[in-house]
């Protein structure tokens, strides 16, 4: 029997929120197929996808995995600082930036569907 979406979401949460790193979407499928080994990719896509439209996950574009999202963005830029060397990262609200890049993309009519900002380096802990 198929698993309604709100469970499945929840699921999926689950194994981010355990994983002190961003997860691709084949390691989230790894971790529930243990669990449900008839689980598909498909499945795991369109949860994650559903995810982070609703804003409870971040997809960090630049290495293609997610994360929980840890605050409440309605009116805000979530700030992905992500380090380099042991793969952490670290969630800030990024509240100043919507109105500048609101501004910044104004004259061209350009009009976003979501903002999210990352930026790569090291933490403290390995920049120490």
């Amino acid at each position: 029997m198929r698993k309604p979406a709100t469970a499945r979401q929840d699921d999926v949460l689950s194994v981010l929120n355990a994983c002190e790193k961003p997860m691709t979407a084949y390691q989230i499928l790894e971790e529930l197929q243990a669990h449900e080994p008839d689980i598909a990719p498909p499945t795991v896509y369109r949860t994650l996808s559903a995810l982070t439209d609703q804003g409870r996950a971040h997809r960090l574009e630049s290495i293609k995995a997610f994360v929980p999202c840890r605050c409440n963005h309605a009116e805000s830029v979530p700030v992905l600082a992500i380090c380099e060397e042991c793969g952490s990262v670290e969630e800030h609200d990024g509240s100043g930036l919507l109105p500048k890049l609101t501004k910044l993309t104004d004259h061209s009519a350009f009009c976003a569907e979501r903002h999210i900002v990352e930026i790569h380096g090291q933490c403290g802990i390995c920049a120490a």
